[in-house]
């Protein structure tokens, strides 16, 4: 086995990591300041728009798309090791690359299953970063974890469709640059087989009829990062039937799709977030004194910070190896160990940040660092693009069916 690093992959580690200590660590404190002058704490801080010309003028720019015409043409297995750097700061990063949740699945869902009117309409400008976009799938009164349960209906009237439904926790909808919404209901929900039953279609996000109501926090976060999440109501709101995406029935297909390129990134992302705790775990434990003795010479803090390295060692190989998976036998062909990833990385790297908020005592849980934020993003998660509960149902079935 070869684990080293491609050129190119290499080239690009170097040119991120000087990216992030010139720029983005500097901006960290830089882009609260100025969030905290603007008008309304969705608008963007300048120093966003300064990361995002500078990242793109050094060819840091759309690393997750696999498709060279429209992306940076890496591998999945190219991509991990980028991905887990941008986790290191993940409120800025992801952002600064154009490489941000919702807007790479979006982009994906149009790259590889829109018609060519809407991806010059739309995903032209995201891959430009001049507009953010949503992702509409979640709703308050149905279990979403299970997407056949979605009750928004998606109803065709002549050459339009007419949206209804009530969604939350839409991530990028609070943000004004957000435009457009991809939006998850049910063309045909009487019919027989319930994965047929779901549509996707886009819709603008000044269509008459879509009302952001309110942000939704996280932990009593509201992440600026991804442009809020947001309750959205669809009354009545009429799009042209050419905003479909794909076909009738195709929603749910769709859905799947996008979604395990996103899980994975976001596993990138938590080894990130992982190896940023350790670092600050570390800094801590040799900086401060307790009971006689340094932090880093107690016992207790020499099992956390073991356990956190071997920790990540491990989530990292299984990482690489479902990328590498992905580019070789596809996405459906290392569904297993996408779900395996999905279940072991936000659980373990959840109690590594859990340990470093703990070294930090009471500066852990305050703004003066990252750790809070870091673990409710990490915590998010586990419940993010299917509960845990959801992956071990459907891993462990994948298991028994050998032995029955």
């Amino acid at each position: 086995m070869d684990f080293a690093f491609d050129a190119r992959t290499e080239e690009l580690r170097a040119k991120l990591l000087a990216f992030m200590d010139e720029y983005v660590y500097p901006a960290e404190a830089v882009a609260e300041e100025q969030r905290a002058a603007l008008a309304s704490p969705w608008d963007t801080p300048a120093v966003v728009e300064e990361l995002k010309a500078e990242a793109r003028s050094q060819g840091l720019w759309n690393l997750f798309l696999p498709d060279a015409h429209h992306g940076a043409g890496l591998t999945n297995l190219q991509y991990a090791p980028l991905a887990e750097i941008t986790g290191r700061s993940p409120q800025l990063a992801p952002t600064a690359l154009n490489c941000a949740a919702p807007d790479t699945g979006n982009m994906e869902v149009l790259a590889q299953f829109g018609d060519e009117q809407q991806k010059k309409q739309w995903l032209e400008p995201l891959l430009a970063g001049e507009i953010r976009s949503a992702f509409a799938m979640t709703e308050p009164e149905v279990a979403s974890s299970d997407a056949t349960n979605i009750e928004t209906r998606i109803r065709r009237d002549d050459d339009n469709y007419v949206i209804t439904g009530r969604k939350w926790y839409i991530s990028g909808a609070m943000n004004p640059h957000c435009k457009i919404f991809i939006v998850m209901g049910k063309t045909d929900p009487d019919g027989a087989d319930i994965r047929r039953q779901q549509s996707m279609i886009l819709v603008p996000r000044d269509t008459p009829g879509v009302t952001v109501k309110r942000a939704m926090q996280v932990f009593g976060y509201e992440d600026h990062s991804h442009g809020g999440h947001a309750e959205v109501v669809f009354d009545e709101a009429r799009v042209p039937a050419a905003n479909l995406i794909g076909e009738e029935g195709s929603g749910f297909a769709i859905a799947q799709a996008r979604l395990g390129p996103g899980r994975i990134h976001h596993c990138m992302r938590l080894i990130g977030m992982a190896e940023r705790a350790i670092e600050l775990m570390c800094r801590r434990a040799v900086s401060r004194t307790a009971f006689g003795k340094a932090l880093a010479q107690q016992g207790v803090v020499h099992n956390w910070i073991a356990d956190a390295r071997v920790t990540v060692e491990q989530l990292r190989l299984l990482v690489l190896k479902t990328a590498w998976m992905m580019d070789t036998v596809g996405n459906k062909g290392a569904h297993a160990e996408i779900q395996a990833i999905k279940i072991a990385t936000p659980r373990a790297v959840v109690d590594i940040i859990d340990k470093a908020i703990q070294l930090h005592g009471a500066g852990g849980v305050s703004q003066d660092f990252p750790l809070a934020e870091l673990w409710a993003s990490a915590r998010t998660l586990k419940l993010a693009d299917g509960p845990d509960e959801v992956h071990q149902r459907s891993l462990a079935r994948r298991e028994l069916k050998r032995y029955v």
